[in-house]
């Protein structure tokens, strides 16, 4: 039988962490900038992690679960 393919976009995107939560970059970051508050762009720098409910989705297209 072959080998899954995993979502190449997924790849560029998630990465799973040792504890198995997903982390991600954050949205609403690339432009229009000079509207959004200082404290709001420094708390979009940090990586995010996956809500639970969409984690197997993910995990789905990463071919981890």
């Amino acid at each position: 039988m072959p080998k899954m393919k995993s979502n190449s976009g997924a790849l560029k995107r998630f990465k799973v962490k040792k504890n198995g939560s997903i982390k991600c970059g954050s949205a609403f970051r690339s432009h229009i900038l000079t509207k959004k508050s200082p404290k709001r762009k420094r708390n979009l720098r940090n990586p995010q992690t996956i809500a639970d409910v969409d984690s197997t989705r993910v995990k789905r297209m990463l071919n981890q679960a």
